[in-house]
């Protein structure tokens, strides 16, 4: 994004990481943000994951995320006072609560911006607390790469301190290194062990044209790797494939929140796998000594069926339900009941008219028990107003004796 500001357009980006760059000093971001539209209506993704109807099962409350990222604006309206004080391992600025990118912000909002009366737009898990690290703001941008980017020793000291400092219980990654490194790989082996769920971007390299490289930490063991699909439910384009796809999420187009405020609509496997990361932190309070296998095996085993099959390159186990992942029965296995198959499955508005006609049929059916109540209650009065006229309104049974 860098200091180009994205009001309505859709941009595929992700955050990258490629070789070491020069330390730098605290640094205040060259040209200030600058406000964006509200998004008005309720966007596609909110209607498809319903944060509302998951809010009666969790809300992320006590769960913290670390989003290891381009900093978080913590002066956003709907994410202040959500974002705690983080790190900076690439300008040495002390918080991590600065963004001069914005594509940590958006990451953040996807995860816990909390409900707004003018958008309709929210994060999935709104009082999930997020620890911003700021690391990279390398972007890709068309055919364009710009920002500044930590080294992968940075990255990996990142992840160590958002375990250690920052006691994250989930750890966001819309990053992709093309290259493999010891240090990353065992910072996050040493996430996992020590019970922290990471969730990574496959990356945006999917043409054909661009050769999909394999992704780091995407293919990391352990880590949940997460593709993107449109919002008719089709793999994005860009979206990378290979064993490395855990599962997919709707990551084009996304409305996110725009640094300073407002929002922006943006593009990229970067903004699929936050949906990921606040489903795992819903779980993680849901279910409080769920361990990360045991938050991947549920994520995936509750996917929806997608167009390539049960297991796929493209698609990995399906797309992403979070009301079947926080509410369904697995066997001894590790298996939910299979998803339904039915038309139209993958498109966000059938699957928005299903739940209302869900809910709708659950009223109907209140109603009649309602209704059938009063009838009966009606009926019992009228037999006692009939007996008792019958008896002149005499108490019922015998009548005192001398």
């Amino acid at each position: 994004m860098g200091r180009r500001r994205l009001v309505a357009a859709v941009v595929v980006l992700a955050a990258v990481l490629t070789v070491p760059a020069p330390a730098r000093a605290a640094v205040i971001c060259e040209q200030p943000g600058a406000a964006a539209p509200v998004a008005a209506g309720v966007p596609t993704e909110d209607q498809v994951y319903d944060p509302k109807r998951l809010a009666g099962f969790a809300t992320g409350a006590g769960v913290r995320v670390a989003v290891i990222d381009s900093g978080v604006d913590a002066e956003h309206p709907q994410l202040r006072g959500r974002v705690e004080q983080g790190a900076d391992f690439l300008h040495g600025e002390d918080s991590g609560r600065q963004d001069c990118a914005g594509h940590g912000t958006a990451v953040a909002s996807i995860i816990g911006a909390s409900p707004a009366t003018d958008t309709g737009f929210q994060g999935l898990a709104p009082d999930a607390v997020i620890v911003p690290v700021r690391i990279s703001e390398q972007l890709e941008i068309g055919d364009d790469v710009v920002g500044d980017r930590g080294s992968p020793a940075q990255f990996a000291d990142a992840i160590d301190w958002a375990v250690d400092e920052g006691e994250a219980d989930v750890i966001n990654l819309s990053l992709v290194m093309t290259e493999d490194n010891d240090a990353v790989q065992a910072a996050v082996a040493r996430a996992i062990a020590a019970g922290v769920v990471v969730v990574a971007a496959v990356g945006n390299k999917g043409r054909p044209e661009d050769g999909n490289p394999d992704p780091f930490p995407a293919k990391y063991s352990g880590v949940i790797g997460v593709g993107a699909i449109t919002s008719s439910g089709v793999r994005a384009s860009f979206s990378q494939r290979g064993t490395y796809v855990d599962l997919v999420a709707i990551g084009e187009p996304v409305t996110a929140a725009n640094r300073v405020s407002g929002h922006t609509t943006v593009s990229g496997t970067s903004f699929a796998t936050p949906f990921v990361s606040a489903t795992a932190a819903l779980l993680k309070q849901r279910f409080p000594a769920i361990t990360p296998a045991q938050v991947r095996q549920r994520i995936v085993a509750t996917a929806d069926p997608v167009p390539g099959g049960p297991s796929s390159p493209e698609y990995g186990r399906g797309a992403l339900n979070p009301y079947r992942a926080l509410t369904a029965t697995l066997d001894t296995e590790g298996r939910a009941e299979p998803a339904p198959e039915r038309v139209g499955a993958n498109d966000p508005a059938a699957v928005a008219l299903a739940a209302r006609r869900d809910q709708s049929q659950r009223n109907a059916l209140l109603f009649a028990a309602i209704g059938a109540g009063v009838v009966l209650l009606l009926g019992i009065v009228a037999v006692v107003v009939r007996s008792g006229r019958r008896r002149a309104w005499n108490p019922a049974g015998p009548g005192p004796t001398d």
